[in-house]
């Protein structure tokens, strides 16, 4: 007897809010499974799913080498919707039109909705919603009701076909820019596919400590803990599944926070005693980005000495087994997918390169978004200051440095930095800041102090308010706030003559600077 449980898959075309979706979703406490978009309609249907949602996607239905699904997943008897690429390719294989429109909608658009159907239960009239499309349904398949039209040149929006329980949306509801977009997906998973939105963070504890230990079996694991949210929370969890057959090592790499290495060690040697090792490698990564400017380059050298650092050490431990590491979703979807786009790399992100001594890489986190991490902090038991901490990339001060790196950018990086890190916490930001830091941002320019010329460096604050780390808007920290940390950093911190805030949201501007 197949498993009768809340499960949603959702076929990935490629789309860079592919996992927004799947966010979007468990946050209805809904489990969502993310899945190659040519997965085989058998092997769904193992799954047992209560529904199958279509990603968006870059390509176009159009191409002739165009991303399809199986046919047979339309015969599973499963309600699938599908957004934007997702809805134009149902369309498509069910017998429909989609053609390249006059012109295309991008942002914020007006969508009338004429037919509430099921999929727009409750939300008759106008709504606000985020459309990206240079491609658009024009004739729906037969059987199909439109449901809504834009009011610019999107004349099918939306489309249902109660009978095969098929519907799909030209707009993204996945994005915070469509305000009731939470409605449509609470109308397709309870009112359409029958979800009971039981699906708690505890039972993911349970799955997860079942498959590392499943996976690790009486092998050892090596881990390189950044003290960060995500390598703190996976140590935990891998501790609680695996206790000793842990060694965690902090690799200090010359780019971290003002007194974060004292703090680590202060945090994790009660915790996992001789387990923990720290290793001082900071010469050995600043020699090898001397001279360095280009970020992405930055990120391949960093990665390959993290696990250069991570296997000579394991030879010294004798521990030739497993490597874990903090992925989370949203370092996948920045890294590029089969048919998405690389935004910026990050070294926990590809699997291991064959010549190293690991058989295997844990990644228990890798289902997750930042929000529900941190949630799995707090259910693990980990102190609250470490599961709200502000996440730190592992790259560290080297992509919040523009330019070369050297001692002195460093110095005024850190110092920068802790300053602002003090304010916020002081001024009450804390929570309302998902992630705050400075930038060193290379300009020059002319400035007076002490009656006299100075030619410094510009400093730049960001501070952006998320919960899924996928988009983001900046925060609107008070202006006296604001003076304040200006002043401080101007008079504290050396070589530095002017403090700009960066007010850009994500998109089009990625959190980090590089």
């Amino acid at each position: 007897m197949k498993e009768e449980r809340d499960l949603i898959i959702l076929l990935d075309f490629g789309a860079q809010y592919s996992q927004l979706i799947a966010r979007r979703v468990r946050a209805q406490k809904v489990y969502c499974e993310i899945m190659p978009y040519n997965t085989p309609a058998a092997k769904l249907a193992e799954k047992n799913p209560r529904g199958i949602i279509f990603s968006g996607g870059p390509a176009s239905v159009l191409d002739a080498d165009a991303p399809k699904c199986d046919p047979a997943i339309f015969q599973l008897g499963v309600p699938i919707l599908g957004i934007c690429y997702g809805m134009q390719l149902m369309a498509q294989m069910l017998g429909g039109s989609v053609v390249v429109p006059d012109e295309r909608e991008y942002g914020m658009v007006t969508v009338c909705v004429n037919n509430e159907g099921r999929l727009f239960k409750g939300m008759s009239g106008e709504l606000q919603a985020w459309m990206s499309h240079t491609l658009q349904v024009s004739q729906p398949p037969a059987g199909f009701e439109v449901l809504a039209a834009t009011t610019g040149c999107c004349s099918c929006a939306a489309f249902e076909n109660t009978g095969r329980n098929f519907y799909g949306l030209q707009f993204h509801p996945e994005v915070t820019h469509t305000p009731r977009g939470q409605e449509i997906f609470h109308n397709f998973l309870f009112d359409i596919c029958g979800c009971r939105g039981d699906w708690q963070m505890s039972s993911y504890v349970d799955q997860a400590v079942a498959a590392i230990r499943e996976q690790v079996g009486d092998k050892n694991v090596l881990l390189g803990l950044s003290g960060g949210v995500d390598s703190s929370v996976v140590a935990a969890l891998l501790h609680r599944a695996i206790g000793d057959q842990l060694t965690a090592v902090f690799v200090n790499h010359g780019l971290l926070r003002k007194n974060e290495p004292e703090e680590v060690e202060a945090v994790f040697r009660p915790r996992l005693g001789d387990k923990l090792v720290v290793v001082d490698a900071s010469q050995r990564f600043l020699s090898k980005l001397a001279g360095v400017t280009d970020p992405e380059e930055k990120r391949h050298i960093i990665g390959r000495e993290f696990v250069e650092v991570f296997a000579d050490t394991a030879r010294s431990l004798g521990q030739l087994d497993f490597l874990a590491q903090g992925t989370i979703y949203p370092d996948i979807v920045e890294s590029g997918s089969a048919t998405g786009m690389v935004i910026k790399s990050h070294h926990n992100v590809g699997g291991l390169p064959k010549d190293l001594p690991f058989c295997g890489v844990v990644e228990p986190l890798r289902p997750l978004f930042k929000d529900e991490v941190r949630e799995l902090g707090v259910e693990l038991g980990l102190p609250e200051n470490m599961v709200w901490r502000p996440p730190f990339p592992g790259p560290g001060l080297a992509i919040r440095i523009i330019g070369d790196i050297t001692e002195d950018k460093l110095l005024i990086t850190r110092e920068s930095d802790a300053i602002l890190r003090e304010e916020i916490v002081n001024s009450g930001l804390g929570r309302e800041a998902s992630q705050y830091f400075t930038v060193l941002t290379g300009l020059r320019s002319v400035g007076v102090m002490g009656d006299e010329r100075s030619y410094d460096y510009t400093v730049a604050i960001r501070a952006v308010s998320t919960d899924d780390f996928m988009t983001a808007d900046w925060v609107r920290i008070p202006y006296d706030v604001l003076d304040r940390i200006s002043r401080r950093i101007v008079n504290e911190v050396r070589h530095v003559n002017r403090v700009v805030y960066d007010i850009t949201s994500k998109p089009p501007a990625s959190i980090e600077w590089e």
